[in-house]
């Protein structure tokens, strides 16, 4: 399996954001992507660079405006009369408000759900170049290899197509998935993700030809709070194509691997020409901002259940924060992956 990585995501180095209402420091940092860099170099994986894609890819899932913004919206926050270094929303458009604003302190709260997403000066290049990361591996499996891991920061997949949240502006995984179904009829997504990835459910919810399926903490008192429900099985002609599987906090890995199972048997089902992994580390028992319990040991019975699939995969990197077991368990899922396609 080969790595495609970009050392441009240090471009995007957000200082702080705002948590339980106080200023915090940032924990999706430059220092998680140089980690899991060291582990894949260290272990002997060729590591590629990102080939420039261009938009088109990108319009397919984006908003041609919500692009705008991201790329020059910050020029005009700095018009305002004091503004902060890094553009975050202090107002939003909550369910009685519909008016599309033109003010920038507006749009920010428009185009941005939460307080996790500051854009600074590096923000725009960090994240189309992680665009580009997911892209360049998604092409060395539509080209015939089995696998290839995009180590892709900013994370994606909890941007929807007009919309960033949970540190992600564009959502990674979309763009591939999107752009490797242009080679095939039937894509599927498995996230793992410790938060659920509402942004990719969100731009295919309404499809039937990439399925969608989440293993994610239990969002009636968890990030993202609003969506990643059992209920919600996908609406119009994608209905019955999401799977959501919440699970309960401090699950280990029996009983999440039990729950993975569900969900390998519906993409199973569904036969895919290509799986995309959203892989977040975040589940693991010692994540900072996890709630799940799952063991280094986990990642890589996970990793193998998963390989044992066959059939083209693309893992896609997604969360997990700076803890000690955070590479080890990278690896771990890697390792148990390849062996299963050995």
């Amino acid at each position: 399996m080969r790595v495609v990585h970009s050392p441009a995501h240090e471009k995007h180095d957000p200082e702080s954001f705002i948590a339980a209402g106080r200023l915090a420091t940032a924990p999706e940092c430059p220092e998680r992507a140089h980690r899991l860099f060291a582990a894949v170099t260290n272990a002997g994986y060729e590591i590629l660079p990102p080939q420039d894609h261009g938009m088109d890819a990108i319009r397919a899932v984006h908003d041609g405006d919500y692009l705008d913004f991201l790329e020059n919206g910050l020029s005009e926050w700095r018009q305002l009369a004091n503004p902060a270094p890094a553009m975050i929303p202090n107002v939003h458009p909550v369910r009685h408000m519909r008016g599309r604003p033109n003010a920038i302190v507006a749009k920010a709260g428009y185009y941005v759900a939460d307080t996790g997403c500051p854009i600074g000066p590096g923000t725009w290049e960090a994240t189309l170049v992680s665009a580009h990361v997911a892209l360049t591996a998604a092409d060395l499996v539509l080209n015939g290899e089995t696998a290839a891991y995009a180590l892709c920061r900013p994370p994606g997949h909890h941007a929807y197509g007009d919309l960033a949240g949970g540190f992600c502006f564009l959502n990674n995984v979309a763009i591939a998935a999107q752009h490797m179904r242009a080679r095939s009829d039937r894509v599927a997504i498995l996230d793992v993700d410790v938060h659920h990835g509402n942004g990719t459910q969100g731009i295919f919810y309404d499809r039937s030809d990439i399925l969608f399926c989440s293993l994610h903490g239990d969002p009636s008192g968890f990030y993202p709070y609003y969506a990643g429900y059992g209920d919600e099985r996908g609406t119009g002609a994608g209905e019955g194509y999401n799977l959501n599987l919440p699970q309960p906090p401090g699950t280990g890995d029996d009983a999440y691997l039990r729950s993975l199972d569900t969900a390998l048997s519906a993409i199973m089902d569904f036969a895919p020409d290509y799986l995309l992994v959203s892989l977040g580390l975040d589940t693991q028992e010692n994540d900072p901002l996890g709630i799940l319990s799952i063991t280094t040991d986990g990642f890589a019975r996970m990793g193998a259940a998963i390989g044992a699939l066959g059939g083209p995969s693309l893992i896609v990197q997604e969360g997990g924060y700076l803890c000690d077991e955070m590479a080890d368990n990278l690896l771990a899922f890697l390792k148990g992956f390849e062996a299963q396609r050995a």
